[in-house]
């Protein structure tokens, strides 16, 4: 926020001096900065770079539209809505920042003690606290191979870790690769059944989103099955997917 005059050069070269050299981008989405010229340039630019963008939601009676949300549509966004929640907000954002710089080459390698023991996504249930997980358990499928089940555990493991892939046609897609055994989360919607496998299809497409109900300042978010239409949820102590999106079905990313 350039308000004191911190900016002394032609504003596009500066923006695109400040896009050009960010490994990420994180414009705060509020109304004004919908209406800003300038911002509209700057996330266009960022986009076109094919720079991370990490959208920060920053006022509460908004919701992006127009050229913002064509840009965020499907991005993860970091909730900075509720100003006592803003300790939570920054830790978040400092998470997602570090998965996001977490594949990259950096000019200044990240310290031993500051390197995550487990690479990927942690996905921590907000109904039950539970972590999910690969059970080590191989089933023989008819249709489809050997699929490994998915359990919830207690506590973080490496088997509660989650490579994100992105889909190349589509960047609302998502795969996601256990970090310990490089088997792909899928639902199958016949007989209702969570696994992972070694090779991703249809049903190994996910959406991850943000919960727009939540506003504690955590990464809650839900995961969308693409073939399955169903939401990821915990219910009665199982992993199961539903039609409606309810508290059962926000995890929190860890």
């Amino acid at each position: 926020m350039d308000i004191e005059g911190g900016v002394q050069t032609n504003i596009n070269d500066s923006m695109a001096f400040g896009v050009d050299n960010a490994i990420v981008v994180c414009p705060f989405m509020t109304a004004k900065y919908f209406q800003s010229k300038n911002c509209k340039k700057e996330l266009n630019y960022a986009d076109t770079q094919d720079k991370e963008i990490v959208p920060i939601m920053a006022q509460a009676d908004f919701k992006p539209e127009g050229w913002l949300g064509l840009i965020t549509a499907g991005l993860l966004w970091i909730d900075f809505r509720n100003a006592t929640n803003v300790d939570k907000s920054i830790l978040s954002l400092e998470k997602e920042l570090q998965h996001r710089c977490s594949g990259l080459e950096l000019a200044k390698p990240i310290s031993a003690q500051q390197k995550p023991k487990f690479k990927g996504r942690a996905f921590r249930n907000a109904k039950t606290g539970k972590f999910l997980a690969e059970s080590g358990e191989m089933k023989t499928h008819q249709a489809s191979g050997t699929r490994s089940t998915l359990v919830l555990r207690d506590a973080a493991e490496a088997t509660s870790f989650w490579v994100e892939e992105r889909d190349t046609n589509n960047k609302e897609i998502y795969f996601y690769k256990n970090f310990a055994t490089n088997m792909y989360l899928g639902y199958d919607p016949n007989g209702d059944y969570i696994y992972t496998k070694a090779q991703h299809y249809g049903a190994e497409q996910w959406n991850l989103v943000a919960d727009d109900e939540s506003t504690n300042g955590e990464r809650a978010v839900v995961l969308f099955a693409c073939f399955g239409k169903k939401f990821l949820a915990v219910r009665n102590g199982k992993l199961t997917g539903v039609n409606k999106r309810d508290a059962d079905c926000i995890w929190i990313l860890d």
